[in-house]
């Protein structure tokens, strides 16, 4: 693949909690310039994120984030005022306490929750991959396709237990097939390993340094 080829599968990332104003105009200024397909940044960012970005690229937020322990109907509102506020994509938090203990109909339901509440957006399921084993994975992921989602991800990039990995993302498509996309985030930093996991059959990658990447290619 090219660069912009690449380019054109890029979530573009700023979630750290520290993130100022400055900041997300830099990055959304930087999305336009490289010819990103998205922007992810938190909810509070997304009106101003959308103010800069217009229509030329996607606006992609969390929910639930980081941990996932959060009430479904609580994830459902957060995920719908996103939405109402101009963002394209959410990318919610599972329960990963619930697929660790192979509670898979509670897995699903807090999917479906939050998928009813914004039927008409990207919604990306995000399953913290590293903490999973593989048939962990492979019910999460069935989960996910079950309640509707249009991608499942694997991680948040802030669990200790680590990001995206090859592996994690080839058993992934395996389980989902061409249905619906697979997002790998987390650690992603270097042109080789965002190809490496394309060819895995990640459909989506998310980068906090996405100019480094693209500028390597």
């Amino acid at each position: 693949m090219n660069r912009q080829e690449v380019a054109k599968v890029i979530d573009y990332t700023l979630l750290k909690p520290e993130a100022k104003q400055t900041q997300i105009q830099a990055l959304c200024e930087d999305a336009l310039e490289l010819e990103v397909l998205a922007v992810c940044v938190s909810p509070t960012f997304v009106e101003y994120a959308k103010s800069i970005v217009g229509d030329s690229i996607l606006v992609a937020t969390v929910c639930g984030f980081p941990s996932g322990k959060h009430q479904s109907s609580i994830k459902a509102m957060e995920a719908a005022l996103a939405v109402q506020q101009g963002a394209d994509e959410v990318d919610m938090v599972i329960d990963v306490g619930q697929a660790l203990s192979d509670n898979w109909s509670i897995v699903e339901s807090d999917i479906a929750t939050v998928r009813m509440a914004v039927p008409d957006a990207i919604l990306k399921v995000i399953i913290e991959s590293a903490l999973l084993s593989d048939v962990q994975i492979e019910k999460t992921c069935l989960a996910a396709k079950s309640a509707g989602a249009d991608f499942v991800k694997t991680s948040t990039g802030f669990h200790p237990a680590g990001g995206a990995s090859v592996s994690a993302v080839k058993r992934m498509r395996e389980v989902v097939g061409d249905s619906i996309g697979v997002k790998a985030s987390g650690g992603i930093k270097s042109p080789e390993f965002a190809l490496e996991l394309i060819k895995a059959g990640a459909s989506r990658l998310g980068l906090s340094d996405a100019r480094s990447v693209l500028d390597a290619l």
